[in-house]
């Protein structure tokens, strides 16, 4: 078998960047741009269908129940199964509900609980996608070199991320939501046949243990027992709930009525994946020495959407502001994959990830179907400083916890190895890569 290093000289690719890792980060960009021109275009569908506030947090919100439901056994099947088998079986339920949803907008007046029932399909697909895929992941690449790795694979996801929000939102203005959703379908499409392509077949299966119950108390322990673990993701989990809301319903309802419609909203996320590519640029020169001290740090600016939303800001103005808080949330994204990869041991990390997920967007759900009802009571203004408000509080609590302030990078990680069994799919140490 030709070693990661040599494949990856003759292919002009950096040495850290082996065949799965290319491949992973190729797969990544493809479903990117689909996925963010896709988020613009449900909720448009659902505006366009007759829908209000209330039913775009719906659709949201039945996308995100079975992800929460699901995602705990996603991650503990994605240790005990070769993770890219889990990852493409995902893309295919993906490009179903997708291809479903793109016909019904296009052929007639889809109704609500069609919209509900295929986005809940989607957020099932991605419950095992998630793990599987982070967990792939983080083994593709070793500890001197994962920070750049990641940094870099994140650069091409959020540029992926920028090109599609900005086309997502121009299509949908030119040709309506529909052929966004179909384009998303043909992208899960390809972006599955690339990850099939994952060179996996020289490791053993893992050893059998003792089940999937088994497998779920492990890796709580391991979530459990390390303070900055689950401190980061009680913050994100109230964090992302409330960024959510802003984004899918409040977000849409703005552009609607005072931005100008789908067009500038698509360019306003859009500049967020903009920033998030400048800050992926600039970790893979800065190294912070405490990792998630620097990252939390930068989670503050992510209030600042929310606050232009409620004022509303003038569209430029929104644009420098989603720049902004895109660019230092990714520098907490990339120290964070970053500690995770260092810390947790190779064959937990999908279970790890489940657990980092399910806390990251339990409440994401109830938070998109309560912000229509949320401003019919307390106003549309008033619900966004809410939520910048609340993204601040949690962001200052976590500061307090002591592992947060004080965990140190280090070369290599420390929880690798042992007598543990492998993955189904952990790279071998040939050429640089473990």
């Amino acid at each position: 078998m030709t070693s990661p290093t040599a494949s990856s000289r003759s292919s002009g690719r950096p040495a850290w960047a082996g065949r799965n890792y290319s491949l992973l980060t190729a797969a990544a960009v493809v479903t990117g741009l689909g996925s963010h021109g896709a988020l613009v275009a449900s909720a448009f569908a659902v505006l366009e269908a007759g829908g209000d506030g209330g039913d775009v947090g719906l659709v949201a919100a039945a996308r995100t129940l079975p992800l929460v439901l699901f995602l705990l056994i996603g991650g503990a099947v994605s240790d005990r199964l070769p993770r890219h088998h889990v990852m493409v079986a995902a893309n295919v339920l993906n490009c179903l509900s997708q291809a479903a949803f793109a016909l019904l907008v296009l052929t007639g007046e889809p109704r609500l609980w069609h919209m509900m029932l295929l986005a809940a399909l989607g957020g099932t697909g991605q419950a095992f996608f998630g793990p599987a895929a982070e967990g792939m992941l983080m083994s593709s690449v070793d500890g001197e070199n994962a920070e750049r790795a990641f940094a870099v694979f994140r650069m091409a996801m959020q540029g992926a991320a920028l090109g599609g929000a900005a086309l997502g939102g121009a299509m949908v203005a030119a040709i309506g939501p529909g052929w966004v959703l179909a384009a998303d379908a043909a992208a899960f499409a390809l972006a599955g046949a690339l990850r099939a392509f994952l060179d996996v077949g020289h490791i053993a299966p893992r050893a059998p243990g003792g089940g999937l119950l088994a497998d779920l108390r492990d890796g709580w322990r391991e979530f459990a027992g390390r303070p900055w673990l689950w401190g980061i993701v009680v913050q994100f989990s109230l964090a992302n709930a409330v960024v959510a809301a802003a984004d899918a319903v409040y977000g849409p309802l703005v552009a609607r009525d005072h931005l100008g419609g789908a067009g500038p909203w698509g360019l306003a996320l859009g500049a967020f994946g903009a920033g998030t590519v400048a800050g992926a640029l600039l970790m893979t020169r800065w190294k912070p020495r405490r990792l998630l001290f620097a990252g939390t740090l930068c989670v503050f600016p992510l209030a600042l959407p929310s606050a232009a939303l409620a004022v509303p800001v003038p569209i430029g103005v929104l644009y420098g502001v989603m720049f902004l808080a895109g660019a230092t949330v990714e520098v907490f994204g990339v120290s964070w994959m970053t500690a995770l990869h260092q810390e947790i041991p190779e064959h937990k990390l999908s279970r790890v990830a489940a657990y980092d997920w399910f806390g990251s967007v339990a409440l994401v759900p109830l938070a998109t179907a309560a912000a229509g009802p949320a401003e019919d009571a307390f106003g549309r203004t008033a619900a966004l400083w809410g939520c910048a408000g609340l993204v601040v509080l949690v962001t200052a609590a976590v500061l307090c916890v002591p592992d947060v302030r004080d965990l140190r990078r280090r070369t290599a990680p420390v929880a690798r190895g042992g007598a543990e069994p492998a993955s189904a799919d952990a790279e071998r140490p040939v050429g640089g890569l473990g």
